[in-house]
Order: structure tokens, then C-alpha cells, then sequence
């Protein structure tokens, strides 16, 4: 299993750089680098690198296309083991890589239409949110085969108020993604609001859509901030698996590192490195949610095999459950 883990970490680091990598090619304008030839490049495989959008947009179809070997063996390494315990079957690794596969493949066909229709928000922004699941299954992958704190929470003692406070946390944090991928989209959006975190004077001439798109984005990502600062606080008062509460706090200083980088990106008037920063800790904002969430889920219903005692956690008046060998 720790070889399988150990792809699953790659397979996760490559999905992180290529979600990244997605955004700088929205923020810089590249989509349409390569023209509207797909898979090839201006009818290349390898184009002459004489443009900087050609170089970022060919860049991005490459890094995809690595992501999808190296998820395939992927799959083919989790099936070589689909006998051992948490591999195959319900719940299992195989079953993650197979899903990430196939959503791989589904994003590429998106990306396809995408380029042929001139990077329009109908596609790009469905785009850009099926890239997010997938790296989403990927992080879900890696914790079936024991990573990123999934040993931990496969010895039980979640809670099912966490589990459910969690994944309200991953609806906001989809829907804040979501319509981060619209600002940069919508004609204006992006400048729209010259003032943080209040909107402040709207540029005269923006249509008022595009001050709309920018507000929503901000009250989702601070409500996401909001409820995430509550959750870390009540994972502490709770009964809970150490590596819940652990993930809770790792999800909130993530999205209050993104508050303050969206302040600073308002105030240095949207700086290209400071928008590709505001992308990629979205980025981390969003799988460290789902992670959280993915745990304390878990974290609730322990490995098979494993019994539960419940025992009296002193001190805080509620039950208590241990996993017993």
C-alpha cells in the first residue's frame, strides 16, 4: 500500500500544477494560444515556441497529458492490488483512480470544445470546476490508500455534526471556486470592485453584472471564512480524531491566507503575480476543504473489521467511541 500511496502523492502533486497552471492560462489571456487546433498546436505537436501565450496554452495540454499517463499507471498499479484490504471494492483506491480517470478524460473532451468554440464562460468555467473534482478525487484516492491523515481517520472516533459541518464547508468552497472561475470570465468582473472587502466605487461603464459576479465572489469566500473559523473552534470542543481537528485548522488558515492575498492583490490594483497567487492558494483553499471534510466523513465510519466501544469522554458530557482491534 505505500507504493500505491506513493503514486497517488504524484498523481496529486501533478493535478495541483496543472489546476494552478489552468488558472495562469485564464489570467495571462492564453486559452487560445494554439489557435483553435486541438489536440496539436497550430497543426503541431511541437509548435515553434515564438509566442508567449503559444508557450503557456501548449504547456498546460502537455502537463494534461502527463497527468493522464501517470494516472493511468495509476490505476493499472491500483488494480494489480485490487486484492488487498482497501483497495478494491467499495470504498476503496481502485475505485478513486478509476472515477479521476474518467473525469480526466471527460475534462479533456471539455477542454476540446473549449478551444473550438473560442474559450466561451459556458465551457471554460464547467472546465475549470471538473478539473477541481478531479483533483478533489485524487486527494480522495491518496486518504483510501492511507495518506494525507487517512490511517488516522480510518481508526474512527468522528463526529457526525463535523462530517455534516464539513461538507457544507465543500459546498461553499465549490460554489466561491465557481464563481472565481466567472470574475475572470465576465467582461469587467475581475476590476470590478476597486475596494477590499467592500465593493467600493464601481468603475464608471462596468455593467453592473460584472460588480454583481465580483460581490457574490467575495460573500461566498467570506462566508467559507467565517464557517471554517467556527468549525475549527468546535472540532477543539468536540470528541474528535486528532487529524480531523488537524484538518480543520490547516482549512482555515488557508482560506484566511487567501483573504489576506485578495487584499493585497485589491490594493497593489490586481498585479498579474499577485492574481496567479490569489489562484493558486484558491487552489488550496479548495482541497484542503475537501480534505477536511473527506477525513471527518472517515473519520465517522472506521475501516471494516474494526469494532466500536463507546466510552465517556470526561468532561464533555457526550459519548465517546474508540475503535477496538
Amino acid at each position: 500500500m505505500s507504493r500505491l500511496r506513493g503514486l497517488g502523492y504524484a498523481t496529486l502533486f501533478i493535478a495541483f500544477a496543472h489546476l494552478v497552471f489552468g488558472g495562469v492560462v485564464r489570467i495571462t489571456g492564453s486559452g487560445m494560444g494554439c489557435g483553435d487546433h486541438w489536440p496539436k498546436c497550430h497543426g503541431y505537436w511541437f509548435p515553434p515556441f515564438d509566442r508567449m501565450d503559444l508557450i503557456i496554452e501548449v504547456s498546460h495540454r502537455y502537463l494534461a497529458a502527463f497527468l493522464g499517463f501517470v494516472l493511468l499507471g495509476f490505476v493499472f498499479a491500483a488494480w494489480a492490488k485490487r486484492r488487498e484490504a482497501g483497495v478494491g471494492g467499495r470504498g476503496g483506491v481502485l475505485r478513486a483512480a478509476v472515477a479521476a480517470l474518467v473525469v480526466v478524460i471527460v475534462t479533456g473532451g471539455l477542454g476540446a470544445v473549449t478551444v473550438k468554440n473560442h474559450n466561451p464562460g459556458w465551457a471554460t468555467v464547467p472546465h475549470w470546476v471538473l478539473a477541481a473534482t478531479l483533483f478533489a478525487i485524487l486527494a480522495a484516492a491518496v486518504i483510501r490508500a492511507g495518506g494525507l491523515g487517512g490511517m488516522t481517520a480510518a481508526t474512527g472516533g468522528g463526529s457526525a455534526k463535523t462530517a455534516r459541518g464539513a461538507l457544507a464547508a465543500v459546498v461553499i468552497a465549490l460554489l466561491a471556486i465557481t464563481l472565481g472561475g466567472l470574475t475572470a470570465k465576465v467582461p469587467h468582473a475581475a476590476v470590478a470592485c476597486p475596494s477590499f472587502p467592500l465593493c467600493g466605487d464601481v468603475p464608471a461603464g462596468t455593467p453592473a453584472g460584472a460588480s454583481h459576479v465580483q460581490l457574490t465572489h467575495r460573500v461566498l469566500a467570506f462566508a467559507l471564512f467565517f464557517h471554517l473559523m467556527a468549525m475549527a473552534v468546535l472540532v477543539r470542543r468536540r470528541p474528535e480524531n486528532p487529524v480531523v481537528r488537524k484538518a480543520a485548522l490547516v482549512a482555515f488558515v488557508a482560506v484566511f491566507a487567501q483573504v489576506l492575498v485578495a487584499g493585497a492583490m485589491i490594493g497593489m490594483n490586481l498585479p498579474p503575480v499577485s492574481r496567479k497567487l490569489h489562484q493558486a492558494v484558491g487552489v488550496l483553499v479548495w482541497i484542503t476543504t475537501f480534505v477536511f471534510w473527506y477525513l471527518a466523513h472517515r473519520a465517522t465510519r472506521p475501516a471494516p473489521g474494526r469494532a466500536r466501544a463507546a466510552v465517556r469522554a470526561p468532561g464533555y458530557g457526550e459519548t465517546r467511541e474508540r475503535v477496538l482491534s
